[in-house]
């Protein structure tokens, strides 16, 4: 018998959740013909049911109690959207169990517990969706998983921090520097009173391990990704950069390197500024991906806020729904892959070959550039440019080198032995370079 009305509950009725709520009322006729069924919320599950949200709904359907949806027989889909790792992996896992299918925007969760979370789903032949957990409205998961089906997928290049990117485009256009653009960023909610967690690289990183995963159709573990953030990166930085034909982006980088091991790392990069992705500017973001079959495919869009998230996760129910009438939801592929599959096996770092941006404090006398580059050509480290800037406080002259291909291990050994040099002031900027090929 076709069910044509299906039932979900939402825990977390935050922006995502008003947003999502709204959508399916005021599309209410695109998203049912879509979906095949009518799709009804039963419960909406949230610790503060009293605050005034955007989107009215009726005060019998609120409760605290995110349980009181998992255990209800009636309820099909589990739409988890309150962030954080728990009690959300808790409740996803509850529901797998429960037999319920789940749609999630939680990219903590996915990536520290991608494994545990695709297990139970393909134990409980129940589906799992998770578009808005990557570049919120851009289809990036559907892309990889579905449209980009056929192709055995060889780079993947990302913007997915919307804060980062909006500071570095602002560092570079309103004469501004870091801790400036952070206050501004903060200010307009962009960033969180402690933003730690985007500057440093970590929210890149989690969502770079659910692309990769997907991509590569293999675990990859959050521990094994290096991560480097933005903290270091001055408006200077950003203007030198120019000056050399490229543009420093946070970027979350996987490869295909061959022979089952693969390259995902995050950290600023400098890319050429003709390259689709040195135009992605302030809060959007942006996906560049290269199959080799498809060739380079670009994505775009915005990749934060209420409504474009709730685009995704609308989306996500509707698929589910389709596959519930159809009599096919959890029997189709939609848990990425099957169950136990291989661990990635990821690179060290230090084992990559690199292109390099560095940038020297050294004291201006004579022989100082020389020492450096004698360091540089005992480590094996070929230098393709200088340019040596004017003086800064105290008689002190900025040296900026980009290299050659050079092993990671062997730029790391290098640059110690610069800075413990005593015409060397400053720690040293190591800036990787990438083509974006």
């Amino acid at each position: 018998m076709v069910k044509r009305e299906i039932k979900i509950g939402i825990i977390g009725f935050g922006t995502v959740g008003a947003s999502a709520i709204r959508i399916m009322r005021d599309n209410a006729h695109k998203v049912e013909t879509r979906a095949g069924a009518k799709i009804t919320v039963k419960y909406i599950a949230d610790k503060d049911i009293t605050t005034e949200r955007k989107v009215s709904v009726d005060k019998n359907i609120l409760t605290t109690d995110a349980m009181k949806l998992i255990n209800d027989p009636e309820i099909d889909i589990i739409v988890e959207l309150i962030g954080g790792v728990e009690p959300a992996h808790k409740f996803i896992i509850e529901a797998l169990k429960k037999g319920k299918h789940v749609v999630t925007a939680n990219k903590a969760v996915l990536a520290k517990y991608w494994e545990e979370v695709m297990d139970t789903a393909k134990e409980n032949n129940v589906a799992i969706y998770l578009e808005a957990s990557v570049g919120a409205g851009i289809p990036v998961i559907q892309s990889l998983h579905d449209g980009l089906a056929a192709n055995n997928i060889k780079s993947i290049y990302g913007i997915v921090n919307g804060t980062t990117n909006y500071m570095l485009t602002r560092m570079l256009e309103d004469k501004k520097d870091y801790a400036e653009v952070l206050k501004d960023a903060q200010k307009l909610g962009y960033a969180e009173a402690d933003p730690s967690y985007d500057v440093d690289g970590m929210d890149a990183a989690n969502k770079l391990v659910i692309l990769s995963s997907i991509a590569f159709d293999a675990v990859v573990d959050l521990k094994d990704v290096y991560v480097e953030g933005i903290s270091n990166i001055t408006r200077k930085d950003m203007l030198e950069a120019k000056s050399l034909g490229y543009v420093i982006k946070l970027l979350a980088i996987a490869k295909d390197c061959g022979n089952g091991q693969y390259d995902v790392r995050v950290h600023p990069t400098l890319i050429p500024a003709d390259h689709q992705m040195a135009s992605i500017d302030d809060v959007y973001n942006g996906i560049f991906i290269v199959g080799d079959a498809s060739g380079p495919i670009m994505l775009y869009g915005q990749g934060a806020g209420g409504d474009s998230a709730a685009s995704a996760v609308v989306s996500d129910i509707i698929y589910i729904c389709r596959n519930i009438v159809n009599g096919v939801a959890g029997k189709v592929p939609s848990v990425f892959f099957e169950k136990g599959a291989d661990k990635a096996k990821i690179r060290n770092i230090d084992e990559i070959d690199f292109r390099y941006y560095l940038k020297f404090t050294a004291l201006d006398q004579p022989g100082v550039l020389a020492s450096i580059a004698a360091v540089l050509g005992n480590n094996g480290i070929s230098i393709s440019s200088v340019v040596q800037r004017e003086q800064d406080e105290g008689k002190k002259v900025p040296v900026i080198i980009t290299t050659d291909k050079a092993r990671e291990k062997s730029m790391r050994a290098a640059i110690a032995e610069i800075d413990a040099m005593p015409t060397v002031k400053s720690k040293t900027l190591v800036i990787r370079i990438e083509k974006g090929e």
